[in-house]
């Protein structure tokens, strides 16, 4: 019965420790959201403002600008789901990429192999999307309407099992 008071004051504790670890981990991401939100839309701005005052834009300025848009759809997509969308890197890395072809060809560099390193980068990016798309299809994740942690010996809960996925 002495026990029984013990272990009702630790699942206590440990409940008040994981509500305050949520709170500081999710104040944190939200912090983090609205100033990457902020410093991607900042340099947008900043960069399109010095296209304007320079009187003429390039196709390089115009990728640059896809790529604060991306970046910006990332940050609103984890601001909504809670969920990193690994595509979305992968498509602001084929368009640094095809940034820097297009930047390579268009200033009259001589052609070398670091054109065939490029596009096939470019390829190998692209086909990864493939693959997380194939993926997320053919193996969603599993929703979990109460996750719950493992308690005991022998239990057949996942631990490693987080807001809700398996």
């Amino acid at each position: 019965m002495k026990i029984n008071w013990a272990e009702k004051l630790r699942q206590n504790v440990h409940q008040l420790a994981e509500s305050l670890g949520n709170l500081f981990v999710e104040t944190f991401h939200y912090l983090a959201l609205f100033a990457i939100g902020a410093v991607t839309a900042w340099a947008a701005v900043m960069e399109f403002l010095t296209m304007v005052e320079e009187g003429h834009i390039k196709i390089d300025d115009i990728l640059l600008l896809f790529i604060y848009l991306e970046l910006g759809a990332m940050v609103g997509i984890y601001f909504k789901t809670n969920h990193m969308p690994v595509r979305f890197l992968i498509y602001v890395a084929i368009t640094a990429l095809t940034r820097l072809l297009i930047s390579n060809v268009s200033h009259h560099n001589p052609p070398d192999m670091g054109i065939i390193y490029l596009c096939g980068g470019i390829l190998l990016l692209a086909f990864s999307i493939l693959v997380v798309r194939y993926a997320s299809s053919q193996f969603p994740s599993v929703k979990i309407e109460h996750p719950h942690r493992k308690t005991g010996a022998g239990s057949g809960e996942h631990p490693e099992v987080e807001k809700g996925e398996l």
